[in-house]
């Protein structure tokens, strides 16, 4: 019988500070042998690179040289199958590099291989466990991305979202991730699921590296600027449709909300009700409708080696009427670009990553409740751990900026984070 005990494989990789006195392959050395010691329980990874050539990272002079990390079995590697966490995929291996691991790979950074995700990215979970607690699930799709970076095997790891893929797994795990704006980063590479919604984004160990990828994979506009908190105008929107915020997603809040007001931002609560109502039938609408478009010709092929849940969605979505998803395709980009409405006026919106910690068991990898809507809007969100202390899984805030915002946002969570490491008065 699987051991289920609070076995705390969640530790933080290495700081970035740390690494730069270390010889070149000291990092890549580090996370093989945290994979060897966490992944026989974890299991995040689908398989990994062995051996590394030290050599070549000792050339490479990039913002990430010899920086090691994880991308999420959807998106391509060069010379591994992606299979989608499915034994419906094709097992022939990627001939080329997916853009985003190009970028980091160009930046020196070393990929050692794929981690774990739910079936083509949707329902059907994998064999991943949550790092703080083996017998709670570690969220989904993303789940291998978030535990391998939980349970220190890598600083950084390529994830996707189209309802709450990142943002979950990460407030599950206790780790920081960013579901970037929507199409800020190129899709050249990934099993596309649904064309509207799919996002390339990553987890992080913490606020540092988080930074450091957003450098590489994010464009260069705004990078450098110094955002401070003080004074901004912080929306708190505490409620999500079909959501129940849990007292530890409510404690966790409060607390993000105590450490921005410590800053001198301005918090006020904000019923946005009834555009989250809108938002959320959109987003099942055009989640849907693609989904079936996309995997439709995958079911029809190879249905018996696909999960009854992946099935009964794409034959709902191919139920849909044409009508009414170009009529949430307008709904989206409408309000997409209404912020100063929707936000009214505010620098920044602070919500739950999820409506609590981790659920116990593996078959049920928790409702994207709390993170569809802002996914369906394609601003950018992320999630800062708030409560990883004690013997209470993790719990968090994700952060919401403009359309674009993207390194704002960053800034605001870093601030977020040392406020937190500080201590609130």
């Amino acid at each position: 019988m699987e051991n289920t005990d609070l076995v705390r494989c969640a530790a933080p990789f290495p700081t970035s500070a740390f690494l730069a006195d270390k010889a070149a392959g000291y990092a890549v050395q580090h996370a093989l042998q945290t994979i060897e010691q966490n992944e026989p329980s974890v299991r995040a990874w689908v398989d990994w690179v062995a051996p590394i050539d030290h050599s070549k990272m000792a050339e490479s002079d990039g913002a990430l040289a010899g920086v090691p990390f994880g991308v999420k079995d959807v998106i391509d590697v060069a010379g591994f199958p992606t299979l989608c966490g499915s034994g419906a995929s094709d097992d022939h291996p990627a001939a080329f590099n997916a853009a985003c691991v190009d970028a980091l790979v160009r930046a020196g950074a070393v990929p050692l291989g794929k981690t774990v995700t739910a079936e083509y990215a949707f329902r059907h979970p994998g064999p991943t466990r949550n790092p703080w607690h083996l017998g709670h699930t570690p969220g989904g799709s993303s789940s291998g991305s978030a535990a391998a970076v939980a349970a220190g095997m890598v600083p950084l790891a390529l994830s996707t979202q189209t309802g709450g893929s990142i943002i979950r797994p990460a407030a599950y795990c206790g780790v920081p991730a960013l579901k970037p704006s929507f199409g800020l980063i190129s899709r050249d590479g990934l099993q596309l699921t649904c064309d509207s919604l799919d996002t390339i984004g990553w987890h992080g160990s913490d606020m540092d590296w988080m930074l450091r990828c957003a450098a590489v994979l994010l464009p260069a506009r705004d990078a450098a600027a110094q955002v401070c908190s003080d004074g901004i105008k912080v929306a708190v929107v505490d409620t999500a449709p079909d959501g129940v915020l849990e007292d530890a997603g409510r404690h966790a809040l409060d607390r993000a909300v105590s450490a921005f007001r410590q800053m001198g931002a301005q918090c006020e609560v904000l019923d946005l009700a009834p555009k989250l109502q809108l938002l959320s039938r959109a987003h099942g609408v055009i989640m849907k409708y693609e989904f079936a478009r996309n995997l439709g010709p995958v079911a029809r092929v190879r249905n018996r080696q696909l999960s009854v849940a992946l099935l009964e969605n794409v034959e709902e979505g191919w139920a849909i009427p044409h009508g009414v998803y170009l009529e949430m395709l307008a709904v989206q980009q409408e309000l997409r670009l209404q912020w100063s409405s929707l936000s009214e006026g505010a620098d920044l919106i602070v919500t739950p990553s999820a409506s609590g910690p981790a659920p116990a068991g593996h078959t049920f990898t928790g409702t994207p409740a709390f993170n569809k809507c802002w996914t369906v809007l394609g601003w950018p969100c992320l999630h800062v751990p708030v409560l990883t202390d004690g013997p209470t899984l993790p719990a968090g805030v994700q952060l919401v900026g403009p359309w674009h915002s993207d390194f704002q946002v960053l800034a605001h969570g870093s601030n977020l984070e040392a406020m937190l490491r500080r201590g609130l008065r």
